[in-house]
């Protein structure tokens, strides 16, 4: 592009429309990036100014040559090139914040489950709170690292790991509507952390000590709430929202809907005759709206730490909810009943192939393998006659 010394007699020997057809930039040789626009189609010339940003090449308009002096045009163009320099660009949108993007993002996702939504609010708000109000193309990848590390060190690998997906995942989707945010920061690589599948379950010789210690708590919602899991394989949320709708006792059958479900799959679980007699007495003492109700904010019980620390403090035995669950699974493949019945019983996929594409589990089948597991639990936890 040609380059010249912008005068007022120099622009105004310059030829609008530009005789090749086209727009035709004459650069000031005195003030870089500041030019005049020749049109190629009508007698128009617009003083312009242009600098190279991070990822573009921004173009503004001064005014048009007949509209201000020279002297005044150079002046602007200027300015508003020194405003360009330190990243006041006008033309740039509202940068989007990472507050904006995870709101948005949850807007726009409305195929995400409610525990999915759940964690990524929380993943965000607890571990990145600092990062919330700052534009997106602020946040490097040297900020990424050191907080991934931080987070590992204060709240361990598996959180430090999912804190930092959350936020790759919100980045490639706020890229996606903006051509102008630099590459994903979250490029980990080999450093993410390792993170091991957990082991720890209640062994079969401690199924007796364990039990007779959940038995013993003195709060019957806990004491039920933690025999439902280690009987059901129930997930703690799935176990713990339960509504009298969910229990059908006709029928002997426990209903979770797919919405309150890990895998967004409906659950329809046969009772065994330890969980229908725990249930039928549970709906004999109260009339609530919950299975396993609480006086906190979501009307049921929620987390059971502390009826799991006060059975650790009698029996030794420390496990999570989730582990009861792995115990259950345990023992369930240690009886005679086919992997696709423990999958079922679970709601764990059936698989992707063709031949359990055509398998069909209905509940009436699940009745049988339900109702071994339940004997083999009893059996294993030494429980003579009923509950006790």
């Amino acid at each position: 592009m040609p380059s010249i010394k912008l005068t007022e007699r120099a622009i105004a020997k310059l030829k609008a429309p530009d005789p090749s057809g086209k727009q035709t930039l004459y650069w000031d040789s005195d003030l870089r990036g500041f030019a005049v626009l020749c049109s190629g189609k009508t007698n128009s010339k617009t003083y312009i100014v242009q600098r190279d940003l991070a990822s573009v090449t921004r173009r503004l308009t001064v005014a048009a040559v007949n509209e201000v002096p020279l002297a005044e045009a150079r002046e602007e163009a200027a300015r508003m090139l020194v405003a360009l320099r330190q990243g006041k660009d006008p033309k740039r949108k509202a940068a989007k914040t990472l507050r904006s993007a995870l709101s948005d993002y949850l807007v726009a996702r409305k195929d995400l489950r409610p525990n999915s939504t759940k964690s990524y609010k929380f993943n965000v708000n607890r571990y990145l709170a600092r990062w919330l109000d700052l534009p997106l193309h602020e946040i490097t990848r040297e900020m990424v690292e050191t907080r991934h590390l931080k987070v590992g060190e204060d709240y361990g690998s598996a959180t430090a790991n999912s804190v930092m997906r959350t936020l790759r995942a919100l980045w490639n989707w706020a890229a996606g509507r903006d051509e102008e945010l630099p590459r994903n920061p979250v490029q980990l690589s080999r450093q993410w952390f390792p993170v091991h599948r957990r082991e720890r379950l209640v062994h079969t010789e401690q199924l007796p000590a364990f039990y007779k210690a959940v038995v013993g708590l003195q709060n019957p919602v806990a004491r039920d709430y933690l025999l439902i899991l280690l009987f059901t394989g129930l997930r703690r949320g799935e176990a713990a929202s339960l509504t009298w709708d969910d229990v059908d006792l006709k029928a002997r059958v426990i209903r979770v809907p797919a919405l309150r479900t890990k895998a967004g799959r409906k659950l329809d679980l046969p009772m065994s005759d330890f969980v229908y007699d725990l249930l039928a007495a549970r709906r004999e003492i109260g009339r609530d709206k919950f299975v396993f109700p609480s006086s906190g904010k979501n009307g049921h019980l929620a987390e059971p730490k502390f009826p799991l620390r006060q059975v650790a403090e009698v029996s030794g035995i420390e496990v999570s909810a989730h582990d009861l669950r792995r115990t259950f699974i345990t023992v369930a493949e240690s009886t005679d009943i086919s992997p696709l019945a423990l999958k079922a019983l679970v709601n764990h996929s059936l698989g992707n192939d063709v031949t359990s594409g055509y398998v069909q589990i209905t509940t009436e089948r699940l009745r049988e393998p339900a109702q071994k597991v339940a004997n083999r639990l009893s059996a294993l936890c030494d429980i003579k006659a009923g509950r006790s």
